[in-house]
C-alpha cells in the first residue's frame, strides 16, 4: 500500500464528492421523511454510489479501450470537467440551493446519482484506473475513506445544517471549490503534456 498515494487520491475524491456542498440538497430531498428513515434511505443510496464508482474504477481500462480513448485525452477532458464543477462550487447560482426538490422517496435519482457518483468522479476513478492500474486496491481504499468521509457528513445532514446554516455550507464549498480549481488545472497540465509527448 502506497499511503501517500492513497490519501491524495482520497481526498480528491471527496472534494470532487463535495458532501458538504450537498448538504443542503439531501436534507431538502429527504425532509418530509422521519429521521429513522431518513437514515436508511441515505444509507441505501450512498451504497447505490459506492457500487456504481467501483465498477467505474475496476472497469476503467475495459471501457476506456471499448471507447478507444487515450490517456491524454482523458487527462484533459476530466481537467475540463473538474475546473467546470469548481467554478460552480465557488459561484453557485442562485437557485442552486433554493430550487423547488421532489417529495416522493428518491430512488438512486438524484441523490447517489448525478450528486455522489457524479460524471467528474467517475472521471477521476477512471482516470486513475487507466494511468496506474497495478494500484487498483490503493484506488479502492482511496475511494472507501473518501466516500466514508462523504457517508458521515451526509447522515448528519439535519444536524449540519442546523449547526453551520446554509451561509457556513456555502463558505466551506467555496473553499472546496478552490482546491478543487488547483486539482483541475494540475490534471490540464499533465494531459496537454502528455499529448505533446506523445506527438
Amino acid at each position: 500500500m502506497h499511503w501517500s498515494n492513497i490519501l491524495s487520491a482520497a481526498v480528491t475524491l471527496f472534494l470532487i464528492m463535495d458532501p458538504i456542498g450537498n448538504v443542503p440538497v439531501f436534507h431538502g430531498v429527504l425532509s418530509n421523511l422521519d429521521p429513522n428513515r431518513r437514515t436508511k434511505v441515505v444509507t441505501r443510496e450512498l451504497l447505490i454510489a459506492l457500487v456504481i464508482l467501483a465498477g467505474f474504477l475496476f472497469a476503467g481500462n475495459a471501457i476506456l479501450a471499448f471507447l478507444g480513448l487515450t490517456q491524454p485525452s482523458l487527462n484533459i477532458a476530466g481537467g475540463i470537467l473538474l475546473f467546470i464543477i469548481s467554478l460552480k462550487m465557488i459561484f453557485p447560482s442562485p437557485a442552486s440551493h433554493s430550487e423547488d426538490t421532489e417529495r416522493d422517496e428518491p430512488f438512486i435519482v438524484p441523490l447517489a446519482v448525478p450528486m455522489t457518483a457524479g460524471p467528474s468522479t467517475i472521471a477521476v476513478l477512471l482516470l486513475l484506473s487507466s494511468s496506474q492500474p497495478e494500484l487498483i486496491w490503493d484506488w479502492t481504499v482511496a475511494l472507501v475513506l473518501a466516500w466514508l468521509a462523504a457517508t458521515s457528513i451526509l447522515l448528519a445532514s439535519s444536524r449540519l445544517m442546523k449547526l453551520i446554516g446554509e451561509r457556513g455550507s456555502r463558505a466551506l464549498e467555496r473553499l472546496m471549490g478552490m482546491v478543487l480549481v488547483i486539482l483541475a488545472t494540475q490534471m490540464l497540465l499533465n494531459g496537454i503534456r502528455n499529448f505533446i509527448e506523445s506527438l
